[in-house]
């Protein structure tokens, strides 16, 4: 995994509201290696999908728009290409699979339709072509009868097979990097171990890149190499998977793995939580974001916002206070 497929640098978007201007991404820097699965962790509203989408194009504008940084795909940059650039890469050689698969998906538009238009497009398949390459796909994500099922519309699906058929359409184009965005949080407990199964094994017969967007670590345990913890537009943790579950650092990551419940305690204990709320960012952070709900805090994290620094090889956190001994950086 030594080939970068993706290299976001500073990345910034805000949207304009009628109370005020909204900053959702604050500078954030990431890259994506070939066959890497990165997961981007964080509670509702930290940015996770702002940044994913906004990589893509896909802010509406208004009231959206990113100000400011780059995201080079093979060296050129996403946010400079132009329209029709832009479109070839979505979906073609970057393809993401969205929260709701009900309402991602056409209701009037048979799902064999819906499966084939994407392949007629970035594909160049005809007509016949795109229903054949639709049943293998409907098979190759699990879905019995496939061909009888193209006919059918989306609500004759249940809800775990509506995002089967999302993963399918998100996969059809051979895709060099899958973003899924919460793909399992309207799902059951059981249809959510199929589906991380399911792109587990996918990823690894097709060998694609994937950035796994959830607010669930057990998840991110399961499917990701890498995490990317993200709080108030920023990311604040970022590690190789297992040394951030054995060495959490910052007092937020630390918060999020204490709200999971441990099945081999031997003493019932009551499930951490963080106090407070999120911010709500109608200026961008100048001191650290997570301040006012941080039991580590001191004077200068009202003052200036620190920066991703390394603790260890790999594992990089921005914060002023080392958790384990409680000493200043």
């Amino acid at each position: 995994m030594t080939d970068q497929l993706l290299n976001v640098q500073n990345l910034e978007t805000i949207f304009k509201t009628p109370e005020g201007v909204v900053h959702a991404v604050n500078g954030v820097s990431f890259n994506l290696t070939e066959g890497e699965t990165l997961g981007v962790v964080g509670e509702s509203g930290c940015g996770k999908s702002v940044t994913m989408l906004s990589c893509l194009r896909l802010i509406p504008s208004p009231p959206g728009k990113t100000v400011a940084g780059e995201a080079f795909f093979h060296g050129q940059d996403l946010l400079k290409m132009s329209t029709e650039e832009i479109r070839n890469v979505r979906g073609g050689q970057i393809s993401m699979v969205f929260q709701d698969p009900m309402t991602s998906l056409n209701p009037v538009m048979t799902i064999g339709k819906q499966l084939a238009e994407p392949l007629m497009l970035h594909m160049n398949m005809t007509r016949e072509q795109a229903r054949k390459r639709s049943i293998e796909l409907l098979g190759l994500v699990g879905i019995p009868n496939a061909g009888d099922r193209l006919k059918d519309y989306p609500h004759q699906y249940s809800g775990g097979m509506r995002q089967r058929v999302m993963i399918a359409m998100a996969l059809s184009c051979n895709p060099q990097i899958l973003i899924a965005d919460e793909p399992t949080t309207a799902l059951d407990v059981t249809i959510q171990a199929q589906i991380v199964e399911l792109v587990k094994r996918l990823r690894d017969e097709l060998g694609m890149a994937i950035i796994w967007i959830t607010h669930d670590l057990g998840v991110v345990a399961s499917i990701a190499h890498r995490v990317a913890v993200m709080y108030g537009g920023y990311i604040i943790e970022d590690s190789d998977v297992k040394d951030l579950y054995l060495n959490p650092t910052h007092p937020y990551t630390l918060g999020l793995l204490g709200s999971l419940p441990q099945i081999n305690e031997k003493e019932h204990t009551r499930l951490f939580s963080i106090e407070g709320m999120p911010p709500v960012l109608y200026n961008k952070p100048q001191s650290c974001p997570f301040a006012p709900r941080c039991t580590w805090v001191t004077e200068r994290c009202w003052i200036e916002n620190p920066t991703l620094e390394p603790v260890s090889p790999g594992h990089r956190v921005a914060c002023w206070v080392d958790t384990k001994t409680g000493s200043k950086r």
